[in-house]
């Protein structure tokens, strides 16, 4: 299968070295990484290229990033670039792109994350319907329905004054311990 790499030139057979097996670890981590087996969370003193961590430079997948453009790069340049060196400093500048581009898409990537997790903070000073009575003086809770982010949130509620009727609107003024609202009537 790799006959023609028995009477090839030492710097060709050194690129295809390289780049079989790194072709293959490289296929496996991107099949882990989009099957979610790659986001693994080790408590080690190693590091081992985790996506979420900060970017970091020298990690096993940037050092498979570089490894796959450097290899591939000699091989497609191997026969354009006739002296040695030319062809060294072309493939290290092919595995550097890589590892540049690698940066890019996963700060890009990065840029997409949310944070959906629902804060109570975030719903002061908004309208809300009242979905079950509020009895006054904080005697007792009542529920309100807030939409917050698109998502309608049911929540328990008081109220310092009157008792506030269901199908009332309401406005949010505080949280309370136990993550219950204060609330009062809209005029």
């Amino acid at each position: 299968m790799f006959e023609f790499l028995t009477n090839a030139d030492i710097y060709l057979t050194t690129f295809w070295y390289i780049a079989i097996p790194v072709s293959l670890i490289f296929l496996a981590q991107a099949a882990l990484t989009f099957f979610g087996a790659g986001d693994t969370d080790i408590h080690t003193d190693t590091d081992f290229g985790h996506v979420d961590s900060p970017m970091e430079l020298f990690t096993l997948r940037n050092l498979i990033n570089f490894l796959l453009g450097f290899s591939w790069g000699g091989i497609c340049f191997y026969t354009t670039i006739q002296n040695k060196t030319l062809l060294v400093i072309a493939s290290l500048a092919v595995g550097v792109i890589f590892v540049t581009l690698f940066f890019y898409i996963i700060q890009q990537i990065k840029k997409l994350e949310q944070n959906n997790t629902f804060d109570y903070q975030n719903v002061i000073g908004q309208e809300a319907d009242v979905y079950l009575r509020i009895p006054e003086s904080q005697q007792g809770k009542g529920k309100i329905s807030v939409s917050y982010k698109g998502t309608i949130h049911e929540l328990d509620a008081v109220s310092d004054n009157e008792t506030i009727a269901t199908g009332d609107k309401v406005l949010i003024l505080d949280v309370l311990p136990d993550q219950v609202l204060l609330v009062k009537p809209l005029e």
